[in-house]
């Protein structure tokens, strides 16, 4: 039972000079930049808003069909549609700022098909906007040019990142691909090149076939599942990066409840996103804030980066 005179725990951690109030973020491409979910919840009480991938120009995406429901998760073929940086500082930020203005963090999610198109939209938010920090998506396995091949390579890893490193005004995270040999090597490679964290898994590359139509289920054959499915290989890579390198890890992939929440950060991360559960259930990011905020109080823990890598 909680005790309601318990010591309030200080829930708060910092990431590359970034203070959040809160370890709970949203996972890049599952919120937005929040206009739907504020009908249903106080999106200001989050640590952090990471908005869907935004480039440098308006990309359209894959085909449809381009979602899929499978066992314990989903695939997704959506390729990063957006409507590019210019319409996204004009009409996404100012809805976020209010939320700022109360200790919410935003952090932008960048996209590209070349280095040179990553930089012109880390310029853009630099002079242009107020975010506080990047989240750069060198790992989405639905865009075939650019984004693959960043994420796989860690020499490709770490020279992208060089890059966003002279450029950017901001701290920034590089957001890793799970679709590799060694995901300590890509993320040595990203502390390597001068990222202040990283994030960590994106979807892994999955398939469904209609065994009735003898077709694929996606126009784009392949998706990347996530949702349950993929939690326990989540923790494991955030384990693992967490034992490589010396930079904060935001974890992200399966998680739907407290307990899930709290697996990831005692396996390292020290803080978690919130991805494919807000579909089913949106108010899931401010009850696993209230469920974490009793499981520290029951555990006698009083501060969130306590929890982080406690488990050896």
């Amino acid at each position: 039972m909680i005790n309601d005179e318990a010591i309030e725990p200080d829930m708060s951690v910092e990431i590359g000079g970034v203070r959040f109030k809160n370890p709970v973020m949203t996972a890049s491409g599952t919120f937005g930049a929040g206009q739907e979910y504020s009908e249903f919840i106080d999106i200001g009480e989050l640590g952090a808003v990471v908005t869907k991938g935004v480039a440098d120009h308006p990309w359209a995406g894959n085909p449809a069909p381009r979602i899929a429901e499978v066992t314990s998760g989903m695939l997704n073929a959506i390729g990063l549609q957006n409507p590019g940086v210019d319409v996204f500082i004009k009409r996404d930020l100012p809805f976020l700022e209010k939320y700022r203005a109360e200790g919410m963090r935003v952090i932008a999610n960048v996209c590209g098909h070349s280095e040179k198109e990553y930089l012109n939209v880390v310029d853009a938010l630099n002079d242009r906007s107020e975010v506080d920090m990047l989240e750069i998506n060198i790992s989405c396995p639905n865009v075939k040019e650019g984004g693959i091949s960043f994420g796989t390579s860690a020499r490709s890893v770490e020279k992208i990142t060089r890059a966003v490193r002279r450029h950017s005004k901001k701290p920034f995270i590089m957001k890793l691909s799970p679709n590799v040999t060694s995901i300590s090597e890509i993320a040595k490679a990203a502390e390597a090149g001068g990222a202040d964290a990283v994030s960590l898994i994106n979807t892994i590359t999955g398939m469904k076939i209609d065994v009735e139509r003898q077709t694929f289920v996606l126009a784009n054959k392949t998706g990347g599942l996530s949702g349950p499915a993929v939690h326990p290989v989540a923790v494991r890579m955030v384990y693992e990066v967490h034992n490589a390198v010396k930079i904060p890890i935001i974890g992200m992939g399966g998680i739907e409840n407290t307990d899930d929440a709290v697996e990831m950060m005692l396996a390292g991360a020290s803080c978690i996103a919130i991805g494919t559960a807000n579909f089913k259930n949106p108010y899931a990011t401010i009850e696993i804030i209230k469920g974490m905020r009793e499981y520290m109080i029951r555990h006698g823990i009083y501060d969130t980066e306590s929890l982080i890598g406690a488990v050896r």
